[in-house]
């Protein structure tokens, strides 16, 4: 059985459905990152199979002015360097991406609610979008973006936020959320209230945009889980 290890880096922002899956399917292992004690350590890499790296508000160009990230950095090098899967979420792609030899700077708006993203050629073509369509919905809530590690591949696509997804060798990286349910969307909507003002929506149609997709959403979201699964 495969030996799932998602660290979670912020309370609001759980792996949803993705965790649900894991937890169903696979050996699953969460670390909440942001509560680890500074003596506390990762386990070693060779204990799991697959990484799932969650997101943080915090930008990852500052991750390395706190404790639990500068630790959670460390262990993404080793992570890398492994060989096995490992997928990051929004800031997790992020974090990734610097470690690749990427950049994360400003989007080109922010993006909050449900929005579309289009799977390039490559994207079509990776295992990890296998019974995709070429668009699907997905829930946003992020002002920083990615780019494309040297080397790597741009594998989805989007408006205003262009680069989505990429793969460098063992390592994905996604802007968007397919994980997120309405009750994951309220709760983020609790956490950060002002920020949907900032791009001209409202709280409830944050949460409608969510709601509207979240079907949708969840298909894709095990697809995506079960795809990420089959790579060794």
């Amino acid at each position: 059985m495969n030996k799932v290890l998602i660290i979670q880096n912020d309370p609001p922002e759980t792996l949803g459905l993705y965790e649900s899956y894991l937890r169903e399917n696979t050996e699953l292992t969460l670390i909440k990152a942001h509560e680890m004690k500074p003596q506390e350590k990762f386990p070693p890499v060779t204990q799991f199979t697959h990484f799932i790296i969650g997101p943080t508000p915090i930008s990852a160009n500052d991750a390395l002015d706190h404790e639990f990230l500068k630790k959670e950095w460390k262990y993404l090098e080793k992570i890398v360097v492994s060989g096995k899967p490992c997928l990051g979420v929004c800031c997790g792609g992020q974090m990734l991406s610097i470690l690749l030899g990427g950049e994360v700077k400003k989007s080109p708006s922010k993006e909050i609610g449900a929005y579309t993203v289009t799977l390039t050629t490559d994207g079509l073509s990776d295992p990890l979008y296998n019974g995709f369509p070429d668009k699907f919905p997905v829930f946003h809530w992020h002002s920083d973006m990615f780019t494309v590690p040297p080397g790597g591949k741009l594998l989805a696509t989007g408006d205003p936020c262009l680069i989505q997804s990429y793969r460098k060798d063992n390592v994905w990286g996604v802007i968007f959320h397919l994980e997120v349910t309405a009750t994951d969307a309220v709760r983020w909507a609790e956490a950060y209230p002002a920020e949907p003002k900032a791009i001209g929506k409202t709280r409830e149609q944050v949460l409608e945009e969510c709601k509207s997709t979240e079907l949708r959403m969840k298909s894709l979201a095990e697809k995506l889980m079960k795809n990420f699964l089959s790579q060794k």
